[in-house]
């Protein structure tokens, strides 16, 4: 049978995705990734450079999937809103490696953060070509501060589910989720509104 390098790499990727939302970068095991990905180590330095550079790519990888699956624009803001909530809840890797990037990193630059920086951009500008900031003085800086506050306002959600279940008290952790969602889409309803 002959290799596969295309499909070494996708093992790798989803062991990796998986080892790095449990353990973060610094408790993450190359070896442990290699064995789940049925692997080698050579393999992983090969194809991603290293354990920094793997775990930039595979933050990179899931925040690109879910600027493809859902697009942020006021006219269709609590819909957007409603989706980023769902591809967020089926996806809880995303918010656990952005937890772990956030605690290990500090402060301090992040591996790949150019890239994404100007991917950010991107949405900025477009939001920008849509209206929101339309009259105001500096509108790519509420652009910006929407972009964030609409992030935030799903991402928290899924971040802390214990302030979820404590804040609501709902011992049902079904119902707090589709209550929050609920809350969520009115609330970008209402920004959505407010913006321009």
């Amino acid at each position: 049978m002959a290799y596969d390098a295309e499909a070494t790499r996708r093992r790798i990727f989803e062991a990796a995705t998986a080892e790095f939302a449990e353990h973060g970068l610094a408790g993450a095991r190359i070896e442990r990734i290699a064995v789940a990905a049925r692997a080698n180590k050579q393999a992983i330095y090969l194809y991603y450079g290293g354990k920094d550079k793997l775990f930039g790519a595979v933050v990179r990888a899931k925040l690109e999937e879910i600027c493809h699956s859902v697009a942020l624009t006021p006219d269709a803001l609590p819909e957007a809103a409603g989706r980023l909530f769902d591809w967020y809840q089926e996806h809880p890797e995303l918010v656990r490696l952005l937890l772990w990037e956030a605690l290990e990193s500090g402060e301090g630059p992040i591996e790949g953060e150019e890239p994404r920086t100007e991917a950010y951009r991107g949405h900025v500008r477009d939001l920008v070509a849509a209206g929101v900031g339309e009259g105001a003085d500096e509108p790519v800086h509420v652009a910006q501060n929407w972009l964030f506050t609409v992030l935030g306002l799903v991402a928290w959600n899924f971040a802390a589910p214990q302030l979820r279940r404590m804040v609501l008290d709902e011992p049902d952790e079904k119902a707090a989720v589709a209550r929050r969602r609920e809350a969520v889409v009115e609330m970008a309803r209402v920004l959505a509104q407010t913006i321009r």
